[in-house]
């Protein structure tokens, strides 16, 4: 077996890092070779209960030192790893009381058992325009991983890498960005540091975090709070914002407000990381603020379509052959979102593929609407969904953030869609709404959105 199947790498710095300190939970700080010993122990219990290369191991944990742990072990063993809304899946399910049985197992010497081929993880997508579906990535993908391995960063991880000093965690450990970044900081040097309410700037303040993952949402929430009562955040040095598309202008107005600490990132589950901007490029030139950054993995555009070709990709969707078919093709995983890649190597998005709505027999793509909406000085936050029309098959709803202290006007905001994109993109309605309803992925969930205009 090779020396660097995943997560061997994980395990021999852990090993070797003695007395550093990698996981911090309030006043309980755990050190690498602490983290070491618990994840033999654990592997320890799992193969002693039967689990082992091709068993389905469901996590159902907080975020703890234990349930890291746990997660790198199950890897370590070669099981199919998944989370907690994964139970169709689950041949064993490691709860917190089942781990602790599994930490009373004695300290046993450990390698990595995963077998290529095999699934390592299955990964569910957020769902924010459809049904979930699970992303399969084998070992071999994970060991083709670039976090571990600082030879292997891209330019812009090498920026952000030294700057997770005190990385914040929080949510779930099986998600793939908290995991992926989790193993990026522990390569750097850094700690991971638990925060049990992630509420901005709070959390921040309060644990003194260097870096943490962001959601759209919540840091239009930040700037709002930081324009309002600042926090104390001289220590931040790093927000990855992910999830959903940032308009320029909220990014700029963003780095005026926190400083060169944004990451504009661009991913999905099937991919990982595709591009990201890093703060200095955004800063020294403004044209940077209206793409996703410089590709870290091969992309191609196809019929204005983004491709896209990464060594640590899924391979198919669980038990899916149909859908799998459409989005991996010959090496390549369709994204479905449109978008160009500029002769200055910046990537730029200009929708989803998939997410449109049938006016007349007319496509209008969401993300088109919402970026006209957003471009709006009134307008913090900007998302567009269809309905059934009578009149006119589908129809287009829109639902906004007001901007702090200004109240947008819907008339006004239908009529700038209409100049920019025609009649046929002009929303039928437009909703202020204080916040947007976020999927457990903390991504914006349309689905309540579609949900909020029935109930109108």
């Amino acid at each position: 077996m090779p020396s660097d199947v995943w997560p061997q790498p994980v395990l021999d710095l852990l090993a070797a890092g003695g007395d550093r300190p990698v996981f911090e939970d309030g006043p309980v700080v755990t050190t690498a070779s602490e983290m070491s010993v618990l994840i033999r122990r654990i592997a320890a219990g799992l193969r002693a209960a039967g689990v082992g290369p091709g068993v389905g191991v469901v996590l159902s944990l907080g975020v703890t030192a234990p349930a890291f742990a746990a997660t790198m072990a199950a890897f370590a063993v070669g099981a199919r790893v998944s989370g907690g809304q994964s139970a169709p899946l689950a041949d064993f399910v490691l709860d917190e009381s089942r781990l602790a049985s599994l930490l009373e197992h004695e300290d046993e010497p450990l390698r990595a058992a995963g077998r290529p081929g095999d699934p390592a993880r299955i990964i569910w997508t957020s769902g924010s325009t459809g049904t979930p579906k699970g992303a399969v990535q084998t070992y071999a993908a994970m060991s083709a991983a670039w976090a571990p391995y600082p030879d292997r960063w891209p330019p812009a991880i090498a920026e952000l890498a030294p700057r997770l000093q005190r990385y914040l965690v929080f949510g779930s450990l099986a998600s793939q960005v908290m995991l992926e970044y989790g193993v990026l900081a522990l390569a750097a040097g850094g700690t991971l540091v638990v925060a049990p309410r992630p509420v901005f700037p709070d959390a921040l303040a309060e644990h003194r975090a260097t870096a943490s993952v962001i959601t759209v949402g919540k840091l239009h929430r930040l700037v709002r709070a930081q324009r309002e009562q600042p926090a104390d955040l001289s220590h931040l040095r790093a927000l990855m914002v992910s999830g959903s598309p940032l308009a320029p202008g909220r990014l700029a107005e963003a780095l005026d407000v926190l400083g060169p600490v944004l990451f504009h990132g661009y991913g999905q589950t099937e991919t990982s990381m595709i591009a990201m901007a890093t703060p200095g490029e955004m800063l020294a030139d403004p044209a940077v603020l209206e793409t996703v950054g410089r590709p870290a993995v091969e992309v191609a555009v196809r019929d204005g379509e983004v491709y896209v070709r990464a060594p640590a990709q899924a391979s198919s969707y669980w038990e899916d052959p149909g859908e799998s078919a459409e989005v991996f093709v010959d090496g390549w995983v369709r994204t479905r979102d449109l978008g160009s890649l500029g002769t200055d190597g910046y990537l730029r998005l200009s929708g989803r593929a998939r997410d449109v709505i049938i006016v007349n027999a007319i496509l209008v793509h969401a993300g088109a609407v919402e970026r006209v909406l957003a471009s709006d000085a009134t307008v913090a936050e900007a998302y567009a969904v269809g309905a059934p029309d009578e009149t006119t098959g589908e129809a287009v709803h829109a639902y906004v953030v007001p901007a702090t202290g200004r109240t947008p006007d819907p008339d006004m905001l239908r009529k700038l869609v209409g100049v920019r994109l025609g009649d046929h993109a002009v929303p039928r309605t437009v909703t202020l709404v204080d916040r947007v309803p976020l999927a457990p992925s903390g991504k914006p969930d349309k689905a309540q959105l579609s949900q909020l205009n029935n109930d109108l």
